[in-house]
């Protein structure tokens, strides 16, 4: 129990009511003791309410701080990788040279999708958008997997994990390739996990497909950047699912719909849709006078977060990964890609984009890089899904391994009291 308590004055009646600290973060109230009062609170957006207790991920937005169980992010962008990063979301701490091993094989080993998959993605139509296709089949994944489905078992949740990290690239890719009609590539074990989704996604069967090693790299950097963010709408979506005991692939595909929404994971795409519509260097004084103008419905996209009232730590890495991408394809000229960068330059040093912090985030720079890289617009969410389902699984096994409630949030009612049905 805690020592500390905040009172609530009711009706003239005071509520007494417990005060939690975190290991960081601010203070917390415990307000289950409300209900039982005859009053809950009224929160939209649950912006104000931590719904679970997690030893996952920390954000510090005011100073532009995320940890992943302790690690500073950008400590795991500089010395760890996508899949090392997938252990320490899953277990608590960094593998050790071993388990690292293993853990690298287990998922090479994984990669391959049932054959009667293929016939899921016939259903589809060729122009159907890569996210609808990835809300089906990674739904329908639990139709295929019959042998490990006691969750209440460590092993079969651990069995589960294995196969949505292995199999996400796959589908991933594979939604690509039905788009352009071109036969699916097959898995290549002998390649690192960046390396064989670039495989999947560009080889065909005439030729041998040599991933280039600083595309590769990128690829990984933007996997591990968006590997979990704490307690957003896509995760906290997961876990509500999970909260109803519903198997973890359907969970995965829950987030996979949050995530589709354009205030969430949409937002890489729009950052490509803005720089179309700027069109022309020469354009951008006019864009930068409309972002200004609060009557103006323009918004430059990619610049500023919900949560980061500071630098998005993410962004500062990705930034130099896109200079090593753009340097690397010799792409300095593109010009979609100096409009990006010309904006870059504005937000870093006008008054007025530097005295609101509206800083390039994270969506900025990646959407730039899978541009860069040739991966068509429709796709960058899917990425997004793809990297994020580690997140979204060790939040869902954190759930599920302790104790927990079927999630059951109310309401502040507004509508009719009570009325009969009209006779004649």
């Amino acid at each position: 129990m805690s020592d500390k308590k905040a009172q609530l004055s009711v009706g003239g009646k005071t509520i007494d009511l417990p005060v939690y600290s975190g290991t960081e973060g601010p203070d917390v109230i415990d307000v289950r003791g409300l209900v039982a009062e005859g009053v809950f609170t009224y929160d939209p957006g649950f912006v104000s309410t931590a719904a679970c207790e997690s030893q996952i991920t920390y954000i510090d937005g005011a100073n532009g701080i995320l940890l992943h169980r302790g690690y500073p992010i950008e400590q795991l962008a500089e010395k760890s990788d996508y899949l090392e990063t997938c252990f320490l979301l899953l277990h608590g701490e960094l593998p050790t040279p071993e388990e690292s091993e293993k853990f690298r094989n287990t998922v090479k080993n994984h990669t391959m999708v049932h054959d009667q998959v293929i016939h899921f993605f016939n259903g589809f139509r060729r122009d159907a958008h890569p996210m609808a296709i990835m809300c089906g089949v990674v739904g329908a994944l639990s139709a295929f997997y019959h042998d490990s489905m006691d969750f209440s078992d460590q092993e079969h949740r651990e069995i589960a994990a294995f196969r949505l990290i292995a199999k996400m690239p796959t589908l991933a890719a594979m939604c690509y390739k039905y788009s352009m009609g071109q036969p699916f590539m097959y898995p290549r074990n002998d390649l690192s996990y960046s390396e064989n989704f670039l495989h999947m996604m560009f080889g065909t069967p005439c030729e041998e497909y040599q991933p280039n090693k600083t595309l590769a790299k990128a690829m990984d950097r933007i996997f591990l950047l968006h590997a979990d963010h704490e307690q957003n709408a896509s995760t906290s979506t997961v876990r509500l699912a999970g909260s109803t005991g519903a198997n973890p692939f359907a969970c995965i595909a829950s987030g996979i719909a949050a995530l589709w929404g354009p205030a969430h994971g949409g937002a890489n795409e729009a950052v490509l849709t803005m720089l179309e519509e700027i069109g022309d260097e020469a354009n951008i004084p006019e864009f930068i006078e409309k972002a200004k103008d609060k009557n103006d419905p323009f918004r430059l996209m990619g610049f500023g977060h919900r949560v980061y009232k500071n630098f998005d730590p993410r962004a500062k890495v990705m930034r130099q990964t896109c200079n090593e991408v753009l340097t690397e394809l010799g792409l300095e000229d593109d010009p979609l890609l100096k409009i990006a960068m010309r904006l870059e330059q504005i937000a870093l040093e006008d008054e007025y984009f530097v005295k609101r912090q509206l800083y390039p985030n994270v969506d900025f720079y990646s959407g730039i890089i899978l541009k860069a890289v040739g991966i068509p617009v429709s796709m960058f969410t899917v990425i997004f899904a793809m990297s994020r389902t580690i997140g979204w699984f060790a939040h869902w096994n954190e759930m599920i391994s302790g104790s927990y409630r079927i999630g059951r949030p109310r309401q502040l009612y507004t509508g009719y009291t009570k009325r009969d049905y009209p006779t004649e």
